[in-house]
């Protein structure tokens, strides 16, 4: 069984910056490949970025590449997701979620998720 716990969300403007944590415990984290999803009202659920156990590679939605960045910390059972130069778009409830097998694209090949933290940008 994996718990994972979302933070780090909230109002901010247009331009601006956040970072989201997500930490996880249960199963040996340094094993889990993690990715960052997020969806906004009326929309699917969308892939941001992933990333392997190792944290030798990274993997970005093409609409946030450059902007954000994602990062772990296996020693703290973390992952993190820096946002910069946010965009009103952007706007969204975000989800860390973990993969059993390879960092991928796709939500449902994820099996275990966090409850969201929302992330609002005004304009």
């Amino acid at each position: 069984q994996v718990q994972l716990v979302e933070s780090g969300g909230g109002l901010v403007q247009a331009g601006g910056s956040l970072r989201l944590s997500c930490v996880t415990s249960g199963r040996t984290f340094s094993v889990n490949h993690m990715g960052w999803f997020r969806q906004a009202p009326g929309k699917e659920r969308e892939f941001v970025a992933a990333i392997p156990w190792s944290g030798s590679e990274t993997y970005y939605a093409d609409s946030v590449k450059g902007r954000f960045t994602i990062s772990r910390d296996n020693a703290k059972n973390t992952v993190y997701l820096q946002m910069n130069s946010l965009k009103v778009e952007d706007t969204a409830v975000y989800f860390c979620a973990r993969h059993r097998f390879a960092p991928s694209t796709f939500w449902y090949e994820y099996d275990y998720w966090g409850q969201g933290t929302q992330v609002t940008v005004s304009s």
